[in-house]
């Protein structure tokens, strides 16, 4: 995950908390998300889980993600959700939500960022004029679309 998106996911969090009163998360199911001996149910493993945060609860938000006693029922969870694992924070009566998806680990980010240049100097010719213009050449990609 990217270093300020753990950041911006807690700002919006705390200005929504803040605005409204409570927060909606929506928690992907991970092996690190912890849900006290309740868990996951067979329909939350596939869509993950929806929990509500209001600014009356006590809860602490360090750099890993969110430590909190939730309810279920009738009976207290200690629950932990990876900052990783939140995938949308929103507010109904805000009408607002902030959604983002699971992030590349930084090293396979960068690598697929060399593939993506590499397969596109593959795919173009370019050739320099003594004038600084740039002359684009694509006629391979002409070819193969006609040969279809």
């Amino acid at each position: 995950m990217q270093p300020n998106t753990h950041e911006l996911k807690k700002t919006v969090f705390n200005e929504m908390l803040n605005m409204a009163g409570r927060v909606f998360l929506v928690v992907r199911y991970s092996e690190n998300v912890v849900i006290g001996d309740r868990g996951f149910t067979q329909d939350e493993l596939k869509k993950g889980i929806v929990l509500v945060f209001n600014n009356t609860m006590k809860f602490s938000w360090v750099d890993q993600g969110i430590s909190a006693a939730m309810v279920f029922g009738a009976k207290s969870q200690e629950c932990f959700i990876p900052t990783n694992d939140i995938v949308v924070i929103y507010s109904p009566e805000l009408n607002a939500q902030f959604m983002t998806g699971p992030q590349p680990p930084a090293e396979d980010f960068d690598k697929n960022i060399v593939r993506k240049k590499e397969k596109s100097r593959k795919s173009v010719k370019i050739s320099h004029d003594s004038n600084n213009v740039v002359r684009v050449d694509f006629q391979k990609k002409k070819e193969k679309a006609t040969e279809r």
